[in-house]
């Protein structure tokens, strides 16, 4: 009767299985019947046996994704640390005079290219730009960079670098003249009056960076639209695709003396090539492949510098929030054109200012994309035909 009843029992609930959890008839010794009394039942070490497979396989992936997590992390601040920050880049001015910060209207950079031919050759790391001294060089290509807030779209604005604009302190000038005189602020304190935009951020390069970038990615494609007989010192450019190499590049983006429109051409050339580039980026897997991701980080790396009020966490942030931008998000243009004139013996650029005023109106309250949709055939903006 007795063995009947117990034998009548309901089998005792063993409750839910968890990976972390020791078997209750585990001892000391690591297993069931250690004492030699016998084997105990069939399934429970296999079942042991099992548990501890998932704790150590799940273990040793928490390991490798914490290992892997960290990698990125030290390899994003490496490369960003990397890149040189540029003190006092912004204008000593209280900011009752400089125009306000609108809030939610994206980001604004002001990019600045040097021509450091003078400076002899160079190339990889030693074509960082160069820190400013007074009068030791003028900026040859100036770009406002607009970064929508929503992250979508990007435009970027030329100002071609014999604009005559007031220089602050100096009377009017060629806009180049502002970074001779005084450097990064200066030039910021310089575009800032001239469009009444507050700039964010600023980046420099050397021309001889770009020579670096475009090797980095393995040269782009440029399409010649009709061949550019050779005047002077400028080459000859036959009608074509071609696949220019840094240096080749380089010889493309400073040419003006053989085109037609002289700076305007200029300036077009170089936003065409910075296009050809981003492409060339976007679709030759560089972005996909760890090794040419890192190549191209570290040359941005030895050839950009940026303003110390950009952290690295900045930086990082920023290119994660760009991630989804696509080549038909980024927009390329001209400040608008008012006329050639001469100044005192200089060859100027004028700025037609009614139009560039509706132009910053929309820039700086983020309305870029309806600017663009109305003027979308001007000829300021960058076509595909360049010459």
């Amino acid at each position: 009767m007795t063995s009947k009843g117990r034998h009548d029992e309901p089998d005792e609930d063993p409750g839910p299985l968890s990976i972390f959890d020791r078997d209750e008839d585990d001892d000391e010794d690591g297993g069931p019947d250690s004492d030699g009394d016998g084997p105990g039942p069939g399934p429970a070490p296999r079942r042991r046996r099992g548990r501890r497979l998932l704790a150590w396989t799940l273990a040793v992936l928490l390991v490798l994704v914490g290992g892997a997590f960290g990698g990125l992390l030290w390899a994003a601040d490496h490369y960003a640390s990397s890149v040189r920050r540029i003190p006092d880049a912004f204008p000593a001015l209280p900011a009752s005079e400089q125009p306000p910060a609108v809030p939610h209207s994206g980001q604004t950079f002001l990019l600045v290219g040097l021509d450091a031919r003078s400076d002899g050759p160079t190339t990889g790391k030693d074509a960082k730009a160069p820190a400013w001294q007074v009068g030791a060089q003028r900026s040859d290509t100036m770009m406002l960079m607009h970064i929508s807030a929503d992250r979508k779209s990007v435009a970027l604005v030329s100002i071609p670098r014999d604009t005559w604009v007031p220089v602050p302190g100096h009377g009017r000038a060629k806009i180049n003249a502002a970074y001779s005189w005084g450097g990064p602020a200066l030039t910021v304190r310089t575009v800032q009056d001239l469009t009444g935009i507050r700039i964010d951020h600023l980046a420099v390069i050397d021309w001889n960076g770009f020579r670096a970038l475009t090797d980095a990615v393995g040269g782009v494609d440029i399409t010649i639209p009709r061949t550019i007989e050779a005047k002077g010192d400028a080459r000859e450019w036959l009608a074509g695709t071609h696949h220019m190499d840094g240096a080749e590049a380089l010889l493309y983006v400073r040419e003006r003396h053989g085109l037609p429109n002289g700076d305007l051409d200029r300036t077009k050339r170089q936003q065409n090539f910075l296009r050809a580039l981003m492409l060339r980026t976007m679709s030759s897997g560089t972005l996909a492949s760890p090794s040419k991701l890192t190549g191209l980080l570290g040359t941005i790396g030895d050839v950009a510098s940026v303003d110390d009020r950009l952290s690295n966490t900045d930086l990082y942030d920023l290119a994660w929030s760009l991630r989804d931008i696509r080549p038909d998000g980024v927009h390329f243009m001209n400040a608008p054109f008012g006329g050639f004139d001469t100044v005192d013996g200089q060859d100027v650029v004028l700025m037609d200012d009614g139009a560039a005023s509706v132009l910053w109106t929309a820039m700086r309250t983020d309305r870029m994309d309806d600017y663009l949709a109305e003027h979308r055939t001007s000829a300021d903006t960058l076509g595909r035909d360049v010459s």
